[in-house]
């Protein structure tokens, strides 16, 4: 990871909300840095080792920043610090999801990965989807993340509980991952189509982190989306009618339905009512397989 730019403090520093981010953030770090043991991020702890946990060079090492800029945001000084390092720390000093949120909460920034929780998938909306099925439903937000879904939803494309909760989106699953790919059958045409959409909903959203890193993201696995986002195509919409191949119960065809959960054009619910009553059929026994697999997901 390349050197992060970092400002010395200000003379006679400030007071604020700002200044106390700071310095929980410093305290915060120096915590967790003094309670991971070297074995577990596959270090030597060596005879001489005084410091309990890891040594500051030890973080900035794994995490690719300078031993100076780390010993500065431990000291709780005035510095600029990208949602990119951010996302280094998090993962060497090993967070959960809830103390990564917190991290970044106190930077003050946005975190960069696809969302894994959303305040609108409340224990009612997962209800809600689990009373769809065998109807496939999930919970998207406008960057195709997927935050929730149902277990007919789960078998439809591939085994989604298989896919890690960070690759669970729509755009890289459909220019990526090869069983999901193969599952859609229009494949070319529901590419372009989401690529367009997702430029045109992008334009809301330049400036913030995680919607960059995902374009960057596909842009560089995908030749496939870099040739669609070069048409600079925007407002399309995807088709209300799609078909899939489905690896246990074969072709399906479905109508699908955007209901979005707030006032915003952002978390929504996208359902597959069967187009036919063949695709019914075959859905209440992808259900059925489901149920057999798995209890009703959580993510």
């Amino acid at each position: 990871m390349a050197e992060v730019t970092a400002t010395a403090p200000a003379a006679g520093g400030t007071t604020g909300a700002a200044e106390v981010r700071r310095h929980e953030l410093a305290a915060f770090l120096r915590h967790r840095r003094e309670h991971i043991s070297p074995e577990q991020v596959g270090l030597p702890r060596g005879r001489r080792r005084r410091t309990p946990g890891l040594r500051r060079e030890e973080v900035a090492h794994l995490s690719a920043v300078g031993v100076t800029w780390y010993t500065w945001l431990e000291q709780a000084r005035d510095i600029q610090v990208s949602v990119q390092v951010l996302d280094a720390l998090a993962r060497t000093l090993l967070l959960d999801p809830n103390e990564r949120a917190h991290l970044f909460q106190l930077a003050g920034a946005v975190d960069p990965t696809p969302a894994t929780s959303c305040p609108s998938v409340t224990p009612a909306i997962r209800h809600v989807l689990e009373q769809l099925e065998p109807i496939p439903a999930c919970v998207q937000n406008s960057r195709y993340d997927i935050l929730a879904y149902n277990r007919t939803y789960g078998l439809l494309l591939c085994d989604l509980d298989a896919v890690p909760a960070e690759d669970r989106n729509c755009l890289i699953l459909s220019y990526t991952h090869e069983p999901w790919r193969s599952s859609i059958v229009h494949l070319e045409q529901t590419q372009r189509l989401m690529a367009a959409r997702f430029r045109a909903t992008m334009a809301g959203h330049l400036g913030e982190p995680a919607w960059k890193m995902l374009l960057q993201r596909l842009r560089t696995e995908s030749p496939e989306f870099c040739e669609a986002w070069e048409r600079h195509e925007v407002g399309a919409h995807l088709s209300k009618r799609k078909e899939f191949l489905n690896r246990y119960v074969g072709p399906v065809a479905v109508h699908h339905t955007d209901m979005w959960l707030g006032p915003e054009a952002g978390p929504r619910m996208v359902t597959y009512v069967p187009a036919d009553e063949e695709s019914r059929e075959r859905l209440e026994r992808l259900h059925a397989i489901a149920r057999e697999r798995a209890p009703m997901p959580g993510a």
